[in-house]
């Protein structure tokens, strides 16, 4: 097949959005299909190291406010109308919900391609975040729009499926997520780094938290279940890998916390693998990679009873859960989990073997049979239109 991936961010941006769209267009590369990779341009990303039958078609785009990291790719249509018309796509996968995807999927229905959209980010829900929760429902009424203008939407988890139903988006699927269990491994642990952190010996416990550092993450939450841990335990340690608007503040109020910054590759990893529980607060996730990240080198995560953590988690067995929006509730359970050394050892033996489990390589090919039925339904709707054409001319 001839795909075209149409997104707002990409390798090597750091985000869960860029890193499952890495996992999927180098699965259909693999697989021997062409991917026509629509994506804002940016400086590092024309320095991407693609193979041959992946091929980047960069587009503008403008910061979005308050969230610099990431950018709105503006409306492309005579871009996409030029590159359709020299090679049409079999299918096209919009990724991402912004005025790029918007006039895309419009473009796509007009050439009739068929086009499946990714539900990846809440992002009518961070308005609230940032100080404009008023245009909430407007963002709500767009995507909605948006993604029932495609012929199928996929989203990571059984939830939030539900969720966008009864939001009234049509067609919904689950397409989960996957790990790289050989990059993500307890065999990572570093002593040195370790040390570092002041954690020299096994009774010095560190708490870790991945992701972006900003509001709508919680991370008021991580504090205090610090605070409250901290009062068990004073060798605690608390590593913040990521970064974001809160940063400065939060290390401002928090100077024994220890920030790493943005992290990637062997570096994460090693991260991971040296820290003993992994804390998950945010209420804002549709999936949340990490969860799966840290389960894979062997933490016990702590976690709302909701997106990965209510799909891979069972409470007291590989991880902890709590009570959706109950901050009393989750604190408890950390507190529980870090003081129990039995439970502790227990849930991080499992959580690793249940990583184990869910690979990218699942999760390419069922991403692929979904583009090759869409492909393959609209190849066979066209035959038909032009057999009723056909016998239409023949009666007259």
């Amino acid at each position: 097949m001839i795909v075209t991936i149409v997104t707002e961010t990409y390798s090597p941006d750091v985000n869960g959005v860029a890193m499952t769209l890495g996992r999927l267009t180098s699965g259909l590369s693999e697989a021997g299909h062409l991917v026509q990779l629509v994506c804002t341009s940016s400086k590092k990303r024309t320095q991407l190291d693609l193979p041959d039958n992946i091929t980047y078609y960069p587009v503008y785009g403008v910061p979005i406010p308050r969230y610099n990291e990431a950018r709105f790719g503006l409306p492309s249509r005579n871009i996409l109308k030029e590159l359709w018309n020299k090679r049409r796509p079999d299918v096209i996968y919009v990724a991402t919900e912004g005025p790029l995807g918007w006039s895309a999927i419009k473009l796509a229905n007009e050439f009739s391609i068929p086009t499946i959209s990714g539900f990846h980010t809440n992002f009518h829900s961070y308005s609230k975040h940032y100080g404009v929760g008023i245009i909430e429902k407007i963002v709500e009424r767009y995507l909605i729009s948006l993604h029932n203008k495609s012929g199928l939407t996929l989203t990571p988890t059984k939830q939030q499926k539900d969720k966008l139903i009864k939001m009234g988006i049509k067609n919904v699927s689950v397409l989960g997520r996957g790990v790289d269990a050989a990059l993500f491994s307890p065999r990572k642990r570093s002593l040195s780094l370790r040390k570092n952190w002041g954690a020299c010996f096994d009774h010095e416990p560190v708490m870790l938290y991945v992701g972006r550092i900003a509001a709508e993450k919680n991370l008021e939450l991580a504090v205090k279940t610090y605070h409250a841990m901290y009062e068990k335990n004073n060798k605690l340690k608390f590593v913040l890998v990521g970064d974001g608007p809160l940063r400065n503040k939060l290390q401002i109020e928090n100077p024994n916390f220890i920030f790493a910054g943005v992290k990637t590759g062997e570096e994460l990893a090693m991260y991971y693998a040296s820290s003993d529980v992994f804390i998950f607060p945010s209420m804002s996730e549709t999936f949340g990679n990490v969860v799966l990240e840290a389960m894979a080198s062997g933490l016990g995560v702590i976690g709302y009873d909701y997106a990965a953590a209510n799909m891979h988690i069972k409470h007291g067995i590989n991880g902890m859960l709590a009570n959706f929006d109950d901050a009393y509730d989750f604190i408890q359970n950390a507190s529980e989990y870090m003081n129990n050394d039995v439970l502790l050892t227990g849930v991080k033996l499992a959580a690793s073997e249940h990583a184990l489990k869910h690979r990218w390589y699942d999760v390419v090919n069922e991403f692929e049979s979904l583009l090759s039925f869409s492909a393959f339904k609209a190849f066979n709707n066209y035959i038909l239109d032009e057999d009723l054409s056909n016998v239409l001319d023949i009666t007259n």
